[in-house]
């Protein structure tokens, strides 16, 4: 929590240098996508720990609000037109990307434990047909040998 927010503190003095400087917010490059990650990062922490969560998570949470509304001025009074709609856009479709990629490795996972699940089945059953078989010929060999059973 601490190095999300560390990261979110760094990327925030970047961006903030880069609008104050006439720049577009996209010019602070890695910056940008380290301060939404950040941001989104604690955001679910937050989430997963429900209302119960500590001091220093809602002081954080606190922090990025009060960062976003600096941005969002920033932005508005010193930025080009519309660059607060482009930097609410871009969180959209970075959000989108983490959940598209987080929903490829939910389906991998489930891809590479469904066959895991296969060659368990598969191996059960050439066991078991082969104990049958075995339990068959030996049955057969006992009754062949000593005429009854």
């Amino acid at each position: 929590m601490i190095a999300e927010l560390a990261i979110a503190n760094a990327a925030f003095a970047v961006i903030k240098e880069t609008i104050s400087n006439g720049g577009d917010f996209m010019a602070a490059g890695s910056q940008v996508i380290g301060y939404f990650n950040s941001k989104a990062k604690l955001q679910q922490d937050l989430k997963a720990k429900g209302n119960s969560s500590d001091l220093e998570e809602f002081m954080a949470l606190a922090t990025l609000k009060a960062q976003e509304q600096e941005l969002k001025e920033l932005f508005i009074y010193q930025g080009a037109p519309g660059m607060w709609d482009e930097w609410l856009q871009f969180q959209v479709e970075a959000r989108k990307g983490r959940e598209k990629a987080a929903a490829l490795v939910k389906i991998t996972h489930l891809r590479f434990k469904q066959k895991v699940t296969d060659a368990v089945n598969i191996t059960l059953a050439v066991l078991l047909v082969s104990t049958g078989l075995f339990a068959v010929v030996g049955l057969a060999w006992v009754i062949y040998t000593k005429g009854q059973f």
